[in-house]
């Protein structure tokens, strides 16, 4: 599966943005579908998983109540919906997806092992 990300950009603290993650080549709708975030010097961490079974959804605490992930297999595209934005998530993100339908149960280290396919990344700042 080939993952295109897009929709990052310059945000002032407080604003919102939307990644979209175009997937190919092999896009399935029980794929579990995910994004990690890497600031700069920083591991890449995990933010967002949804799985593809049965929409099952899965939030760094960071995160929780401010971002929300969501798909339309229709388009074979996920989003992140992002709002409420803080300095701290300036961060290059990535979509990622698996066919690994238990991926969302994992510790977060394993659930990034378990990625099979990446995108290329869109840079999200957040200015003060």
């Amino acid at each position: 599966v080939q993952l295109q990300a897009s929709g990052g950009g310059l945000v002032q603290a407080g604003g919102s943005l939307r990644l979209s993650c175009a997937a190919s080549g092999g896009y399935s709708v029980t794929l579990v579908m995910a994004w990690f975030r890497q600031a700069p010097g920083k591991e890449r961490t995990f933010v967002a998983a949804l799985s593809g079974r049965n929409f099952g959804t899965r939030y760094a605490d960071s995160v929780k109540g401010r971002f929300t992930i969501s798909r339309d297999n229709a388009k074979n595209t996920v989003y992140l919906q992002m709002n409420s934005l803080k300095p701290e998530d300036t961060a290059i993100y990535y979509c990622a997806t698996t066919s690994d339908g238990a991926a969302l149960s994992y510790d977060v280290g394993v659930l990034r092992r378990r990625m099979g396919s990446w995108g290329q990344g869109t840079q999200v700042t957040v200015s003060s």
